[in-house]
């Protein structure tokens, strides 16, 4: 039986490396798995009684499908930038759980609904990317009508508002009932743009290597976040952004290819591979008013591949960072998708010096691997940095971040649950480890480091009881 994936492949994993070869392999992985995702969902519609989805709305879903279909046969490239797009992930789970519920006898409640709509939306946004004219009439939800990877129309209506749309060559025409229509315009790059300050476009973000498309900074997708769990993972809320922050986050993004490259060309591969979509998040506390210091927060959602969501850094080399840290974090859940790393359980018991909360060993395993990426970039940042205060800051968040996963990887290393490819994931990570004191930090920053992680380890002992490895 040939192995999903190859050793040597698993090896540059291990480094948290990976070229085009070896993370096109998760790519591939994660783009099937939505699209039988997408494919469920409609056989859940089929198979859903009448009280959960009526007559009415499944003939209207499999309108929607159907458009879908045309659009792919037109230009699948193009289709598959909508339905791959990371917060479709999000919605299709959740319209999938929603059909396959017990519904109440008075038909699908307002969630489910909105769902349902957003369907419609999604076959609109494939049709207009393939090029298809189309009339159709859609359905705005709290004042907005989202078109997927396009931007959003603004409503004047907060409650359910309908909205006829209708797209031919590259004009796009949106008109709630009862107020003016607006235009928008279409370009051969995907994006849009319209002089009606009703619309919002995505804005995208130049390309981080030549040859691929641009990075939308998606801030009007309704499920770019699904409003649990954020503040539980010291993520602020998602945030909509105005022409000044718009400005703000183009201009921080404009540095950021230099400085990925600095860390290595395969910190550069695997943005270009693997970042389909930032999602804008508001300041974190503690930042100022209007996100001024250097608080930040970040993250990712397993069902959203290819999204990072964070408050915009508070410089371009912050950018870098954030970027290498949480797309460690989807390279290694795509990973764990495709193979089984370990057959630890989900207890959460273990110290991680970056958390206050026990860690479950998948978690402290995740964390690890961001880590000693992070750990990686910082030391070839300080060895290229010209200026002190730089190499200062490049060298204190390298030490930090070692000193952190130097003190877990003994857990991991230890564990007689770890299967032969995680054994493999593991040894790596010791091998990039212990290369790193090939250049060492210097001394006061090493010290400061120790103490920084001794501190944080008994602070959590007071807080969670004894380590237990």
């Amino acid at each position: 039986m040939i192995p999903p994936l190859p050793d040597h492949m698993l090896r540059q994993l291990g480094r948290t490396e990976g070229d085009a070869d070896t993370l096109g392999v998760l790519v591939r992985d994660q783009d099937t798995r939505r699209l039988l995702l997408l494919r469920a969902l409609l056989d859940a519609a089929g198979a859903a009684p009448a009280d959960v989805l009526p007559p009415q709305a499944l003939d209207r879903l499999r309108q929607d499908w159907a458009l879908l279909e045309r659009a792919e046969r037109a230009d699948r490239t193009a289709v598959r930038t909508v339905l791959l797009h990371p917060l479709v992930g999000p919605w299709a789970q959740r319209c999938l759980r929603g059909l396959s519920s017990p519904g109440p006898a008075t038909g699908p409640g307002p969630e489910l609904r909105a769902d349902l709509d957003h369907l419609s939306a999604l076959a609109a946004a494939a049709a207009i990317r393939a090029g298809i004219p189309f009339t159709t009439r859609l359905t705005a939800h709290g004042g907005l009508l989202s078109l997927p990877t396009l931007g959003a129309l603004r409503t004047e209506s907060e409650a359910s508002a309908p909205v006829d749309i209708a797209f031919s060559g590259d004009e796009l025409t949106m008109g709630e009932t009862g107020q003016e229509s607006i235009s928008a315009h279409t370009q051969p790059d995907g994006t849009t743009g319209s002089a009606d300050p009703r619309w919002l476009p995505v804005l995208a973000l130049p390309a981080v290597q030549s040859g691929i498309g641009p990075v939308p900074l998606d801030d009007v997708d309704p499920y770019r976040t699904d409003g649990r769990g954020l503040q539980r993972h010291g993520l602020s809320a998602a945030t909509h952004l105005d022409d000044h922050e718009r400005k703000a986050w183009a201009e921080s993004w404009a540095g950021v290819a230099p400085l990925l490259a600095i860390g290595g060309e395969h910190r550069l591969t695997e943005a270009a591979v693997l970042l389909r979509c930032l999602v804008p998040l508001g300041p974190p506390p503690g930042s100022g008013p209007a996100g001024e210091g250097t608080a930040h927060c970040s993250g990712t959602r397993r069902e959203a591949f290819g999204a990072v969501l964070s408050s915009r850094p508070a410089t371009p080399a912050h950018f870098a960072s954030t970027l290498v840290h949480e797309l460690q974090h989807t390279k290694l859940s795509a990973l764990c998708a495709l193979l089984r790393l370990h057959h630890e359980d989900a207890t959460p018991r273990h110290f991680a010096p970056w958390r206050s909360d026990p860690r479950p060993f998948d978690g402290l395993l995740q964390g690890a691997y961001s880590h000693i990426a992070l750990a990686d970039y910082w030391q070839r940042f300080a060895l290229s940095a010209r200026r002190v205060t730089h190499r200062d800051l490049a060298w204190a968040e390298h030490a930090r971040c070692r000193e952190q996963v130097g003190a877990v990887l003994p857990v991991l290393a230890g564990s007689a649950e770890l299967t032969r490819e995680g054994r493999v994931l593991v040894n790596e990570m010791i091998a990039l480890y212990h290369r790193l004191d090939d250049c060492p930090p210097p001394a006061g920053h090493l010290a400061r480091a120790e103490a920084y992680v001794a501190t944080a380890k008994v602070i959590w002992q007071q807080r969670n009881g004894p380590h237990r490895p």
